[in-house]
C-alpha cells in the first residue's frame, strides 16, 4: 500500500476521562503519534475517533494512550444496536461500581465527622475524650486508619490517573483531587502523631475532609454516569425501532434469522403487523406501509410489486415478498444512526476554545492553592498552618474542570438527539452553532415549497391546430426525459402513439430541443423560442394569464412555427404558508429562488408570504446567487432537495436538504429533513438555538462558578467577613456543579418547538 492511499478512520473507546483536561491530554497524545490526519476526543462519548494513514500501528497508539493512565479500545465494526448496548453495559457498569464505593466511603465518613470534632455539633459529651488530651489523640490515629480505605479504595482510581498525569507532565480533575486528599492526610497524619510540631491549639485533624470529600466526589461522578446515559436515549429509541429477526426464504424453506444475518439477495417475507426487517423491494404481494417512523406521515402508504420498502416501518395489512437490497449498516435506518452519532461527536468551534482553555486550568490551579497557602501562612491570624492548610485543600478541591467539559458536548447530545426525534438529522455540532446567526433562508421552489410532481393543467393550442397534436409533439420529445415537467407532459398525453425523437439536446433552464418525424421541435420557455427568431406574440397574453395563475408556461414551435401552449403547475407543499409564516415570526427573511419566469415566481411566492423572489436562476447559477446574498453581509441557510441544488447547499453557511430528495443534495448538506416537510425548517432553527443557549447557560455556569469559588475557596471572604470555605463545602459545590451542568443539558430532552412547527 502507497502512502498516497487514503486516510482510514477508526474508533477507540476510551475510559478514564473525568474532564476537559482529560480530553485535551488525549488528543495531544494521539495528534503527537505519526501518521495521525486528525482526531476527535468526545468526553460524553468517552471515544475518540481518528483519522490516519494506513501505515500507523493502531495497537502503540493504543498503548501510548495507556500510559498515560487510560484504558483504550479499539472498537472493531459491529452493528450500531451492538456498540450502543455495550456502552449501555458498560455505563451501567461503572454506575454500580462508583455507587459501591460511595456508599462505603459515606459509611465511614459518618463516624469520622462525628468523632472528629463532636463539640461542634453537640458540644463536649461526657463519654469523649477532651480535646488536647492523649485519649483524644488515640481516638483520631483511630479515625485516620478508618480513612485510609476511603483514600486508596474509593478513591483509588484519583490516585492512579494522578500519577499517571504527573509521568508524563500533565494534570486533570483527579490531581486536584489528590492533591487535596492527600494535602489533609498529611497534615493530620502529622498532627496526631506530632502534635508538639505545631503552636499551641493548631494540632487539629482533617480526616473529615477525607471521607466527605471523597463520598461527595464520588456522588458526583456517579450522577454523571447515570445522566449521560440518557443523553443517548434518542440513539437508543432510533435502535430499538429495528426489526430483531427475519424471516428468509432458504432452500425453499422459510427460517427466522437474526436480522444481523440477512444478506443482500435474501428472499425475505413480511406478514401483517410486522416491521420491515431491512431495506428492499417487493417482488411479489402488495400490502399499505407506515412510514411515520421515517417521513412523520401519519397515512399508511399503498406499495405493490416493485415498489421499495425500508427497513423498520411497519407492514399494516397485506403479505409480501421482498428481495434484500441493503441490509446491516447500509439500511436507511442505519446511516440514519450513523449521522446523529457522527454529529454528536463531533465539536462545536466553541468546544475546541473550551478545551483550549481547560489544558490551562488544572495546572493554574495548583498555582493559587499553593500561592493561597503560602498567604496564609505569611501573613495570615493564628493558627496560620491550619488556615493555609484549609485554603490550600479547599481551594484544590473546589476547582472543577468537569463542568467544563461537559458543558458543551451534553448539551449538543441532546439536542442532535432531540432533533432526531423531529426527523432532523444535524450532521455535524458546528452547524448548530452556525444556525444560529442564520438570518435569511433560501427556498428552492420545486420539490421544496412545492410538491414536485408537476401536472399538466391547461393545453391551449392556436387555431391551425389541435391539443392532441400538441402533445403528441411535446411527449414524443419528452418521453425519455427525467425532468419533471416532462415526466408530467408526458402522463397527459397517455393513449397518444409517440414518435421516436432524434437529435435530443436538453438546454439547461431553458427547455429542450430534437426532431419528430424530420420536423424541428422547440419545447420550453419564452426565451429559448425567442433566440431562435420564432414569434410568440399571438400567445403572449394567454402566457401572461397563465403565470399570473402561477403556472408555468411552456411553448411549442415545430418546424420554426408556434403551435401552442402547455400549462403546467406544481401544487404547494399543504405546509409550505404557515412554514414561511413561522420562520418570518422568528425574525428570519425568506427568500424563494426558481427557474421560473418573475411572474410566475411572484405569483406563487404571494400565495405563501414570500416577499423577496429570485426568477430566472439557471441551476447553474444557484450557488452564485446564494454567494451574492452572502456578499451583501447575510447569513444564509439554503434549503433544497435537487442534484442541482447540491452546489448551493454547499455554498450556504448552512445547508438544509429534503430527504425526500436525491443523495447528492442530502450528502451535500448540514442538516436533512427526513420527513421532508417544510415546517421541519422552523423546527430544525429552534432545536439549534435552543441548544446553543443550553450551551452558554452552562459555560456561563461553569465559569461563573470557578471565577466565584476558587477566591473565596483561597480566603478573599475572610478580611470582610471572617468567612473560610470547608474543604467539605467545596466538595459538595465541585460534585454539584458537574452534576448541574449534566442535568440542565437533560432538560432538553422536554423541548417542544412552539409557532405550530413539527
Amino acid at each position: 500500500m502507497t502512502t498516497d492511499s487514503p486516510p482510514l478512520t477508526s474508533r477507540l473507546a476510551i475510559k478514564g476521562m473525568m474532564c476537559a483536561s482529560c480530553v485535551a491530554t488525549v488528543e495531544s497524545i494521539i495528534s503527537q503519534q505519526q501518521g495521525i490526519v486528525s482526531t476527535n476526543v468526545n468526553l460524553l462519548a468517552g471515544e475518540a475517533e481518528i483519522s490516519y494513514v494506513p501505515q500507523l500501528d493502531l495497537e502503540k497508539l493504543r498503548l501510548a494512550i495507556q500510559s498515560h493512565g487510560y484504558e483504550a479500545k479499539i472498537i472493531k465494526a459491529e452493528s450500531q444496536a451492538i456498540r450502543t448496548e455495550q456502552q449501555l453495559q458498560e455505563h451501567t457498569l461503572e454506575y454500580q461500581a462508583l455507587m459501591r464505593k460511595f456508599w462505603f466511603s459515606a459509611i465511614i465518613a459518618i463516624p469520622v465527622m462525628f468523632f472528629s470534632y463532636p463539640e461542634m455539633l453537640f458540644g463536649q459529651l461526657d463519654w469523649i475524650p477532651a480535646m488536647g488530651t492523649e485519649e483524644r489523640r488515640w481516638l483520631w490515629g483511630f479515625l485516620g486508619l478508618l480513612c485510609l480505605p476511603v483514600m486508596f479504595w474509593s478513591g483509588a482510581h484519583f490516585y492512579t490517573s494522578a500519577w499517571a498525569s504527573f509521568k508524563h507532565r500533565t494534570a486533570n480533575m483527579n490531581t486536584l483531587v489528590s492533591l487535596g486528599i492527600t494535602a489533609a492526610f498529611l497534615y493530620s497524619s502529622i498532627a496526631v502523631l506530632f502534635p508538639t510540631w505545631f503552636p499551641h491549639h493548631a494540632a487539629e485533624v482533617f480526616w473529615e475532609v477525607i471521607a466527605v470529600v471523597v463520598t461527595l466526589v464520588l456522588l458526583g461522578n456517579a450522577l454523571e454516569i447515570k445522566a449521560k446515559g440518557k443523553t443517548s436515549e434518542a440513539i437508543r429509541k432510533l435502535i430499538g425501532l429495528q426489526a430483531k429477526t427475519a424471516r428468509v426464504l432458504r432452500d425453499e424453506q422459510e427460517i427466522d434469522i437474526p436480522i444481523e444475518a440477512v444478506q443482500v439477495g435474501d428472499i425475505v417475507l413480511v406478514r401483517p403487523g410486522e416491521k420491515i426487517p431491512v431495506d428492499g423491494v417487493i417482488i411479489s404481494g402488495n400490502s399499505t406501509i407506515d412510514e411515520s417512523m421515517l417521513t412523520g406521515e401519519a397515512m399508511p402508504v399503498e406499495k405493490q410489486n416493485g415498489d421499495e420498502v425500508i427497513g423498520a416501518t411497519l407492514n399494516k395489512t397485506g403479505s409480501f415478498r421482498l428481495r434484500a437490497r441493503k441490509v446491516g449498516q447500509d439500511t436507511v435506518l442505519a446511516n440514519i444512526i450513523r449521522m446523529v452519532q457522527t454529529a454528536q461527536s463531533s465539536k462545536a468551534p466553541i468546544q475546541r476554545l473550551v478545551d483550549k482553555v481547560a489544558s490551562y486550568f488544572v495546572p493554574t490551579v495548583m498555582i493559587l492553592a499553593v500561592l493561597a497557602f503560602m498567604v496564609w501562612y505569611v501573613i495570615g491570624p493564628e493558627p496560620r498552618v491550619v488556615y493555609a492548610t484549609i485554603a490550600l485543600i479547599t481551594t484544590l478541591v473546589i476547582a472543577c474542570p468537569c463542568a467544563l467539559g461537559l458543558a458543551t458536548p451534553t448539551s449538543i447530545t441532546v439536542g442532535i438527539g432531540k432533533a432526531a426525534e423531529y426527523g432532523i438529522l444535524i450532521r455535524a455540532s458546528d452547524a448548530l452553532q452556525q444556525v444560529q446567526k442564520i438570518n435569511t433562508i433560501v427556498f428552492d421552489k420545486t420539490g421544496t415549497i412545492t410538491a414536485g410532481k408537476p401536472t399538466v393543467t391547461d393545453v391551449i393550442p392556436l387555431p391551425t391546430t389541435n391539443k392532441e397534436k400538441i402533445l403528441f409533439y411535446a411527449a414524443s420529445l419528452e418521453r425519455h426525459s427525467e425532468h419533471p415537467l416532462g415526466t408530467a407532459i408526458v402522463q397527459a398525453a397517455q393513449g397518444i402513439n409517440f414518435e421516436e425523437a432524434t437529435d435530443f439536446l436538453a438546454l439547461a433552464g431553458h427547455g429542450v430541443q430534437g426532431k419528430i418525424a424530420n420536423n424541428a421541435v422547440l419545447l420550453g420557455n419564452a426565451k429559448l423560442l425567442q433566440d431562435q427568431q420564432i414569434d410568440i406574440t399571438a400567445l403572449s397574453t394567454q402566457a401572461t394569464q397563465l403565470a399570473q395563475a402561477g403556472k408555468t408556461p411552456v411553448f411549442l414551435a415545430v418546424a420554426g412555427q408556434l403551435l401552442g401552449i402547455i400549462a403546467i403547475a406544481d401544487p404547494l407543499k399543504p405546509d409550505s404558508a404557515h412554514a414561511i409564516q413561522t420562520l418570518q415570526q422568528m425574525g428570519l427573511s425568506v427568500v424563494m429562488m426558481t427557474g421560473d419566469n418573475q411572474r410566475t415566481a411572484q405569483t406563487i411566492a404571494e400565495q405563501i408570504g414570500i416577499h423577496e423572489v429570485l426568477a430566472d436562476v439557471l441551476p447553474a447559477d444557484k450557488a452564485n446567487k446564494v454567494k451574492q446574498l452572502q456578499a451583501q453581509g447575510r447569513i444564509v441557510a439554503m434549503v433544497g432537495d435537487g442534484i442541482n441544488d447540491a452546489p448551493a447547499l454547499a455554498q450556504a453557511d448552512v445547508g438544509i436538504a429534503i430527504g425526500t430528495g436525491t443523495d447528492v443534495a442530502i450528502e451535500s448538506s448540514d442538516i436533512t429533513l427526513i420527513q421532508g416537510k417544510l415546517t421541519s425548517v422552523a423546527t430544525a432553527m429552534q432545536i439549534s438555538r435552543a441548544t446553543l443557549q443550553n450551551i452558554k447557560q452552562n459555560l456561563v455556569g461553569a465559569f461563573f462558578y470557578n471565577v466565584l469559588g476558587i477566591p473565596i475557596a483561597m480566603g478573599v471572604l475572610y478580611p470582610l467577613f471572617g468567612v473560610l470555605l470547608s474543604p467539605m463545602l467545596a466538595g459538595a459545590a465541585m460534585a454539584a456543579s458537574s452534576v448541574t451542568v449534566v442535568t440542565n443539558a437533560n432538560r432538553l430532552r422536554y423541548f417542544k418547538p412552539t409557532g405550530g412547527a413539527v
